[in-house]
């Protein structure tokens, strides 16, 4: 399983899963740019404050290795990875016409982030758009769901920070204090 280790920082000790489209985000002509930018930024903010990333984006190099990788292996790769992190962070785009950029494997992930009762930090537009599913809008009334605006984040990555901060709160409390998961 490939990761990566960020420096020390505030989010040390934490497996940061960082998720959104990849094969509906393939173009002609490459990743989408905004999106490859936003995700990026996710990145290299969770690493540069030392947290540990799960990111198939980084692994498959924004779709020019995901050819490489048999359904199977993204199926397993991407569960284990949910069953390891500590905190799921989706970005979910929104297009031109306002509607959510097609990511059925995202999806899919939010299901097994609550399922498991893994914390999520959905970055997306708020409000939600009206093309969002009834349970994507009504996932916090099931799990953990914390939500920073997609462009909020763009102007201030650092506000992933004290998201994840926040939603890992009670388990960071609960190991600092010698209690079991």
């Amino acid at each position: 399983m490939i990761t990566t280790h960020g420096q020390p920082g505030p989010l040390t000790g934490l497996d940061v899963f960082i998720g959104g489209p990849i094969q509906h985000a393939i173009l002609p002509d490459g990743f989408v740019g905004p999106l490859q930018d936003a995700i990026s930024t996710a990145i290299r903010t969770v690493r540069d404050s030392g947290g540990n990333v799960f990111s198939a984006h980084a692994v498959e190099q924004f779709g020019a290795k995901t050819a490489s990788f048999t359904p199977d292996q993204v199926s397993v790769r991407d569960y284990r990875w949910m069953q390891k992190c500590d905190v799921f962070v989706p970005i979910l785009p929104v297009l031109d016409d306002r509607t959510l950029r097609r990511t059925d494997g995202t999806h899919v992930e939010l299901g097994w982030a609550t399922a498991m009762g893994r914390p999520v930090v959905l970055i997306t537009t708020q409000p939600f758009v009206d093309s969002a599913s009834h349970l994507l809008k009504g996932l916090h009334r099931v799990g953990a769901v914390h939500t920073i605006d997609f462009d909020e984040f763009d102007g201030s990555p650092g506000l992933l920070i004290s998201s994840v901060l926040e939603a890992t709160r009670q388990q960071r409390e609960a190991v600092g204090a010698g209690i079991p998961a």
